[in-house]
């Protein structure tokens, strides 16, 4: 269970605000939209992008299983922020 909760707390607040639940707002507040047809479409557009990380994360560990990935990880993560706090200064001059 925690594990669970580890892995649903992380992802629950890395989506938070994020460009897809923005659009999904967006599609919600269509009146001429269903709800539960924006909640069914964007939660299997979710899980199916959530699969496709699954995969890609298990292969990764077969595959390259002598590089330390947990780092390999990491370093990701900070090259993303440092391009977005990069791209945000970019903007604002």
């Amino acid at each position: 269970m925690k594990i669970f909760l580890t892995i649903f707390l992380t992802v629950f607040l890395a989506e938070l605000g994020d460009k897809t639940q923005l659009a999904t707002m967006l599609f919600a507040s269509d009146n001429r939209t269903s709800q539960l047809t924006v909640f069914i479409a964007a939660s299997t557009a979710l899980v199916a992008s959530t699969a496709v990380a699954v995969i890609l994360g298990a292969a990764a560990e077969r595959y390259l299983s002598f590089l330390p990935l947990k780092l390999i990880a990491g370093i990701g993560f900070a090259a993303i922020g440092g391009y977005l706090v990069i791209e945000h200064f970019a903007k604002t001059g």
